[in-house]
């Protein structure tokens, strides 16, 4: 079965994404808007619950976050996003990555890995793209699209920009430390397309 397959049997009913796509994000929330306000965000977003950071969530559940995070705290949103998204980065790099990898990744010339980072992350893709679809563009590029993902309301920009932060992160860790992931295309319409690219040389944040 191919890696598309694969992703689409995991996909539906009931789209499922790793829970630090929550936590990561409440923690942020925590030190930047305060207990009080995360919870009313938490209970509009329908949370009563944290994940516990040892299975899979409904991927509902961020979306809804991000919604919320959105109407109450519009132009903070997406700061909080960008370091959530770093966040999320670094407990992929120190929990998922097996070591070896890791190294080899930071040991060999950039041009060699980040076809190999690129490939790992479109094998486990189904783990953070949810009911979207991820679709790399050789090793520098790459497209989100929610048109498969039946939602019901578009996601918020800050969604778009956690993509582009984890990707920041994994990349100047594993390939070079000076790359930078932003949107160069903005989808037209309902549902929204992305497109993302890594770039070499940006200054580093």
């Amino acid at each position: 079965m191919s890696i598309e397959a694969r992703i689409h049997a995991r996909r539906k009913p009931g789209a499922l994404i790793g829970p630090n796509a929550v936590l990561q994000a409440v923690a942020v929330m925590e030190e930047r808007l305060g207990h009080t306000e995360t919870q009313a965000i938490l209970a509009d977003a329908q949370i009563t619950r944290l994940p516990s950071g040892e299975h899979m969530i409904p991927e509902i559940e961020a979306l809804r976050l991000h919604r919320w995070l959105a109407l109450h705290d519009p132009l903070g949103a997406l700061v909080i996003a960008e370091e959530a998204g770093a966040r999320t980065a670094d407990y992929i790099i120190a929990n998922r990555i097996p070591r070896p990898a890791a190294w080899l990744l930071r040991h060999v010339p950039a041009a060699l890995a980040a076809p190999l980072l690129m490939a790992a992350i479109r094998k486990h893709a189904w783990t953070f793209i949810g009911g979207g679809r991820f679709a790399p563009v050789g090793a520098w590029r790459f497209t989100i699209d929610r048109s498969i993902a039946d939602d019901s309301i578009p996601p918020p920009e800050s969604l778009f920009a956690w993509y582009a932060a984890v990707f920041t992160r994994l990349y100047r860790a594993l390939v070079a430390g000076d790359c930078t992931c932003r949107m160069t295309e903005a989808g037209q319409g309902f549902p929204p397309r992305r497109a993302y690219a890594i770039s070499r040389g940006a200054a580093r944040s």
